[in-house]
Order: structure tokens, then C-alpha cells, then sequence
């Protein structure tokens, strides 16, 4: 079976997370929110993979390569031109991504599943693509219903008493919305539907194929099944991703490294004085990390590998990225800190000056200074 992962948006709404890594590399308990997905496919059958890459291509064609390490094939479909020797992406959209792998080489020849490379899903695919073919649909879309005061942050799907497709409320207010089904990114196509996608241009699967689909009077089916599904859309999307997996919601998802106290884990290598540290889990502590005495320490926490928090810092309902040198007199809460920016849980800045935040940092920055300065 094949399938596709759309993959070549720059993530704006997840910024400044995405001015380093492309989207689906987002890490998400200690790996790429792309990985989960892969691996999903690859459960489900699905062993032809095409990516649509653009925004920092490189970092996601260099870590999965050609699959083999997931036991499926993956190719890569770069979206942009080559300028002065560096790559200028230029998106073509989720449906003109589709249209593009096609021209150049066929790919899809058969049902094929489209799937968003920004969230975690636990779906059983092969009964989504077995309803898709019992419906005699030319294309299914994977809907998921959520709390009628949600509706407003998707994409709303209004099906009749069959489960036909009629028609689409992009973010409606709550008092507008026909429906609580939403639009989980989750596509199966037959391939004559490409030909309803224009070549070279920008084009989109939610807003412009799909009603195209409709108006045309294609048949068009809604598939509703029980399933787990982790967007990571927004920053505030991102934050609550973390703190539900860490808190076991999602089935298949384990913590890493070993249970040193109940619900505490760690990499290898840790160095945490256990004895005058609070820790109240669940928090996963990673490799190489140094935990001075004093600190107080609050899950659902993330601190990844190398990092450093000294005597007194506090951190609550947080994730620390790699290599973060958090000073004694440091607190964060509810809050993800990358390198040298700290957001909050909804994506805006902590100012170190009016919070005291000046400490944090990259700790390997430090200590390239300490070594120059030497």
C-alpha cells in the first residue's frame, strides 16, 4: 500500500520551534512527531511512502533517509528551486504537492492514503481503508468528533443521514456549526482524483479540492471510527500533546529510558542529587543531565539530554529542550524553552528582564564562552 505525508509547511503557528526544525520533526517524548506516524504506516501496511518536503528539507530527508530503519520505503518530493547553491522552498500546497509526485513519476496507482505530518494518531488504518472501499466512495475523509465548544479551532464536515460528504465550515463559531465533526487531516484517495488537481499551482486538499469534490458531485464519504488523535497544530496544541503523553493517554506510547522512582525516568549518564532534589512525576530527566540539589521539579516535565539546572531553579508542567542551563534563581511553568527563546503553553515570549529569565540559555553556548575567555 502507499502513502503520502504532507510535510512542506513552515509551521508558523508553532513558532519559534519551527525556526529550526521543520514542523514534523517537532520532538514529541523524545522523537519526531513524523516518527510516530511512520511507524504507524508501517503497522498498517502501508510500505510506499512519499514526503513533500520544503521548509528545511534536509533535516527531515537526513534523519529517516530511505525507511529502511522502519521496515517501509520512503522517497522525498522537494518543493522549491535551488538558488546560489541553497534550497528556496516554495510550497505547492497539500493537494499540489499530490499533483506534482504524480507528474513525475506515477506514484499512485492504486488507493492511496494522505496523511498530515504534524499530529500522533493510534487509527487503525487498514479498517479506515476497508470502509473507504465498502462505501464505493472515490474519496473518504477521516472525521473525529470533539465538544461543541471546540469546534471554532477546525475545519467542520457536514455529512447527510449516509455518511456523504456536503459540505465544509472552515472554523464556524459555535452557534454557526452545523456539526461537531472535524477534519482530522487523515485522506484516502483513488487516483483519478488528481485529475481534478490544476498543475503548477498552489492548491489545497481542505479548501479547495475537497469542495471541488462536492460541487462536482463525486462520491465523497466521512469515515468515523474511535481513535486517539494528538494535534500539534499550535503551540498550545504542542504543550497539551506532551502533558497527556506523559500522563499514558495514548496507547503504544511509552516513556524512555528507565524508572528510576515511580513515574521519574532517565537517560543514561544522569547526575541528580536524588536526596535534596523535589521531583513529582511524571518526568523524564534525559541523558548527561545534571540536577543540583534544590531544585523542585513538577510533571508532567520534559528535560531532554544535557541540560543543567542549578540549585534552586524550578520547573513546572514544562519542557526543557537540549542543552538548556537553567540558573539557581530560575522558574519556569507551563512553558517550553528551545535554545534561547521561552514561550508560554500559548506560544508568547517569557521576557527574561521582566521575569527574571535572563538565565535561560544554551548551555553550549556557555561553555564555547568559557572556553574562549580561558
Amino acid at each position: 500500500m502507499k502513502a503520502m505525508i504532507l510535510a512542506a509547511g513552515k509551521g508558523t503557528r508553532v513558532r519559534p520551534l519551527t525556526y529550526e526544525l521543520p514542523k514534523p520533526m517537532i520532538p514529541v517524548i523524545g522523537k519526531p512527531v513524523m516518527e510516530y506516524l511512520i511507524e504507524q504506516l508501517a503497522a498498517n501496511g502501508f510500505e510506499d511512502i512519499m514526503v513533500n518536503v520544503s521548509h528545511l528539507p534536509e533535516v527531515i530527508e537526513t534523519y529517516f533517509g530511505d525507511g529502511r530503519r522502519w521496515g517501509v520505503n520512503i522517497g522525498y518530493s522537494f518543493e522549491g528551486h535551488i538558488e546560489s547553491g541553497e534550497l528556496i522552498g516554495e510550497p505547492l500546497g497539500s493537494a499540489g504537492g499530490i499533483k506534482r509526485i504524480q507528474e513525475f513519476g506515477g506514484f499512485f496507482d492504486d488507493t492511496f492514503l494522505v496523511v498530515c505530518g504534524d499530529a500522533i494518531i493510534d487509527l487503525n488504518l487498514s479498517t479506515a481503508l476497508r470502509k473507504h472501499w465498502q462505501s464505493g466512495a472515490r474519496a473518504s475523509i477521516v472525521v473525529k468528533s470533539v465538544p461543541k465548544e471546540m469546534v471554532s479551532n477546525y475545519g467542520v464536515v457536514v455529512c447527510d443521514d449516509d455518511g456523504s460528504v456536503v459540505s465544509f465550515q472552515e472554523k464556524p463559531s459555535i452557534q454557526e456549526a452545523k456539526s461537531t465533526l472535524v477534519n482530522t487531516g487523515i485522506y484516502l484517495f483513488e487516483p483519478e482524483i488528481i485529475d481534478l488537481i490544476p498543475p503548477g499551482v498552489e492548491y489545497d486538499i481542505g479548501g479547495q479540492l475537497l469542495p471541488g469534490l462536492i460541487k462536482s458531485k463525486i462520491p465523497f464519504n466521512a469515515i468515523e471510527l474511535p481513535f486517539h488523535w494528538v494535534d500539534i497544530g499550535r503551540m498550545n496544541d504542542y504543550w497539551e500533546a506532551n502533558q497527556q503523553l506523559m500522563r499514558g493517554t495514548l496507547r503504544g506510547i511509552e516513556m524512555p529510558g528507565k524508572e528510576v522512582l515511580p513515574q521519574v525516568w532517565t537517560g543514561l549518564n544522569v547526575n541528580v542529587d536524588w536526596d535534596d532534589v523535589l521531583i513529582e512525576g511524571p518526568v523524564y530527566i534525559g541523558s548527561s543531565s545534571r540536577i543540583e540539589a534544590g531544585c523542585e521539579i513538577q510533571g508532567p516535565t520534559w528535560i531532554s539530554h544535557g541540560c543543567h539546572l542549578q540549585g534552586g531553579a524550578k520547573v513546572h508542567r514544562s519542557m526543557l529542550f537540549e542543552h538548556t542551563l537553567m540558573r539557581s534563581h530560575g522558574a519556569v511553568s507551563e512553558a517550553v524553552v528551545f535554545g534561547r527563546y521561552c514561550v508560554d503553553r500559548e506560544g508568547n515570549p517569557v521576557k527574561g528582564h521582566e521575569s527574571g529569565l535572563d538565565w535561560v540559555g544554551d548551555a553550549r553556548d556557555r561553555k564555547l564562552k568559557q572556553v574562549l575567555s580561558s
